[in-house]
Order: C-alpha cells, then sequence, then structure tokens
C-alpha cells in the first residue's frame, strides 16, 4: 500500500508493519528507512513505566514508536526536524492508537534551548533519552542524495550536540541509550565523559567470529556506577541464517537485559 502526500519532498509513502505486524509504519519509500539498528535500541531500553522517553531525530517515530509497543504504559516524545517526517511520525503515533501517550514535536535539536522550550520540549524530566544519531561526520562517507536518508547518515554538527541535549533533557539518574557503529566507540565514550557514569556497552555482531559492527550504549546521568560489557548480540547463526534471538526481536518478542 502506499500514498502521494501532496507537496511532501519525501516522495512516495509505503506502509509497512513490523515487529510481528504489530507495529504498523508509514515511511519513505525511497532514502532512508526503519531496520534492525532502531529495533535493537528499542528492545534495549530499560523498564521504564510511564517514562517519558524522548526520542532525538525520531524520523518517522521507529524508535519510539517501538519502545511504547514494547512498554504499553510508556509516555513518547519525538522529537524530529524534519517538519515532513514530523507529520509521519504524528500519523504513525495515531494509526497505532497510542496518541494519548505519543507527542510529536517538529524541531531542530540543535537550537537553542529557549527555541526547544517554546517548541514543547521541557529539560529536566525525562526518564529516559534514546538516539539513533547519523553515523559519520561530513565528508566521512559519500552523502546520499536522497535528502531524508543524508540526514539520517551524516551529522551536521557532531555527536556532542546530541549529548548535550540529552543531559538537559534527562532528570537526576535518569538513562541515555543509543546505537552507533562500533569503530566510533571512543568518540561515544569521549562524549560520555560529561555528565555520565554507568556506562554499559553490548557489541552487536552481523556474524560469530566477526569483529563488531554496532555498539548498544547505555549511561545514567551523573551516576558513580562502573562500566560494564554485556554479552554480545549476534545477528546471524554460524550457518549464516538468521539467529534465534534476531527472530525474536524482530517479531517484537525479545528484551535485551540492560545490566
Amino acid at each position: 500500500m502506499s500514498e502521494y502526500p501532496a507537496g511532501s519532498a519525501l516522495g512516495e509513502i509505503g506502509k509497512d508493519r513490523l515487529l510481528d505486524g504489530r507495529l504498523v509504519l508509514s515511511q519513505p519509500k525511497k532514502g532512508h528507512r526503519a531496520g534492525t539498528d532502531a529495533i535493537l535500541l528499542a528492545a534495549s531500553l530499560p523498564e521504564l513505566g510511564e517514562g517519558p522517553l524522548l526520542d532525538l531525530g525520531a524520523g518517522v517515530g521507529t524508535v519510539g514508536l517501538a519502545a511504547a509497543l514494547l512498554q504499553p504504559r510508556l509516555r513518547v516524545t519525538l522529537l524530529e526536524r524534519d517538519p515532513d517526517l514530523a507529520a509521519l511520525a504524528h500519523r504513525n503515533a495515531a494509526a497505532n492508537g497510542w496518541a494519548d501517550r505519543v507527542s510529536v514535536i517538529a524541531a531542530d535539536l540543535h537550537a537553542r534551548p529557549a527555541q526547544l522550550a517554546a517548541s514543547g520540549l521541557t529539560g529536566g524530566g525525562f526518564a529516559c533519552v534514546a538516539m539513533n544519531p547519523p553515523f559519520y561526520a561530513p565528508g566521512e562517507t559519500r552523502a546520499s542524495p536522497v535528502p531524508n536518508r543524508r540526514a539520517a547518515h551524516v551529522a551536521e554538527p557532531d555527536l556532542a550536540g546530541w549529548f548535550r541535549v540529552a543531559r538537559r533533557a534527562l532528570r537526576p539518574g535518569g538513562s541515555l541509550a543509543l546505537i552507533h557503529r562500533a569503530d566510533a566507540l571512543p568518540m561515544v565514550l569521549a562524549g560520555l565523559a560529561t555528565g555520565f557514569g554507568g556506562v554499559t556497552l553490548r557489541p552487536v555482531h552481523a556474524h560469530p567470529g566477526e569483529p563488531a559492527i554496532r555498539i548498544l550504549v547505555g549511561a545514567v546521568l551523573n551516576s558513580r556506577r562502573p562500566a560494564a560489557i554485556l554479552p554480545a548480540f549476534m545477528l546471524h547463526d554460524a550457518a549464516g541464517g538468521r539467529s534465534e534471538e534476531n527472530e525474536a526481536l524482530h517479531r517484537g518478542y525479545l528484551r535485551l537485559a540492560h545490566q
């Protein structure tokens, strides 16, 4: 099924079903699309009760909406700077019946705090901030000609700005969760050195015996708890097929232990 919103810069919009068909998601057919990274991040969040959760750079809302499905009491705020993607995120929240506990803010996370507050993002009250930030700095990779894919993959400015917003948004003892390239670990740890502790790291491997391709990272605002490396997550088994845990993940029946 597809739709063609008048005047949208996103092009053709398709409707997909994720997590064993329980999550309905309208998203562009071209460019950046929901995938394993978003589902891994949503499954790695701690148990939050009512939260609330802030999904930074939410796109069409995949991480926050998947978290809302996995945690039925959770209240979620989706922050997305692209107004067309924000409109899709709003539509997705309504399509899944969660308009009462999922809100959408169309604003640039790198805006001044006063501008974010004027847009509706109040600081210091979130139990958790989740983010799946762009993986590359300008010039590190060939940027896609599709605008929404380029914005999702290339960071302008760098990751430090994402951490600043997270620190302002979290309440005392609040959690941060993110997914990134495995080779970005030094940059991620350097960013977390200001204001965060209790860092947890879970490597994600495509195949047994191969280096990790992703890292799932958790941290707690102002925590003094020591860091921990959690068991690795394997996407494929030795035969090359999807691993049992990855199958359960994509069907929405696996939560990754936070500690």
